[in-house]
């Protein structure tokens, strides 16, 4: 048996979708060195509803190893995120 993984909840005073998501990608951009955080399984909700919660990152396997790293809903084939 595996040892249960731990989520880390980080609260924010955003008040926008669209804002909270560009946060959260200023952090996978700042934090990529760190083995330890899956930011592909990264997601949103509203404070009251934090059982809907909405994927940031595509995250689809990608031909040749690794993950999408672009946003959900994303136009276009599959690919790795920018670096900003």
């Amino acid at each position: 048996m595996t040892a249960p993984r731990w989520i880390i909840h980080l609260p924010t005073t955003l008040t926008s979708h669209d804002v909270a998501t560009d946060l959260a990608a200023a952090l996978r951009d700042s934090l990529a060195h760190v083995a330890a955080l899956d930011f592909g399984e990264t997601t949103l909700s509203e404070e009251d509803s934090q059982h809907l919660r909405h994927r940031v990152w595509c995250d689809d396997r990608l031909d040749g190893g690794g993950r999408c790293g672009l946003r959900e809903g994303h136009p276009g084939p599959c690919g790795t995120a920018p670096t900003s």
